[in-house]
């Protein structure tokens, strides 16, 4: 499975969006900025619990939005959380179990 379609992967099961066959990386952010705007005007709280539940470093947030004040708070949230699940990806990558390990080196 390539990185991208496990990125919509995890966005869609986290965000409960709708991701359209065949999407590219922007095409992503487009669906992400406009559920973002959404819950930015409807559910703040939700907005913030799916946040922390992807796991976008606050640290990271909080700069990002104080180096662009008056910009695009949707799509700034849209580029932390595509860059976050990009990272989960890499680290299961990294710390994959090695398959090639007999069974009794197994624990």
């Amino acid at each position: 499975m390539n990185e991208l379609v496990k990125i919509e992967k995890l966005i869609a099961d986290n965000l409960e969006v709708t991701i359209p066959n065949s999407a590219s990386l922007d095409d992503l952010k487009i669906v992400l900025t406009s559920k973002f705007n959404e819950l930015i005007n409807s559910d703040f709280n939700h907005l913030i619990q799916l946040l922390y539940r992807i796991d976008v470093s606050e640290a990271k947030l909080k700069h990002a939005l104080k180096e662009n004040k008056g910009g695009d708070t949707a799509g700034l949230l849209a580029d932390l959380v595509i860059e976050r699940q990009l990272q989960k990806i890499k680290s299961r990558q990294e710390h994959k179990p090695d398959e090639n390990i007999s069974d009794d080196e197994k624990w």
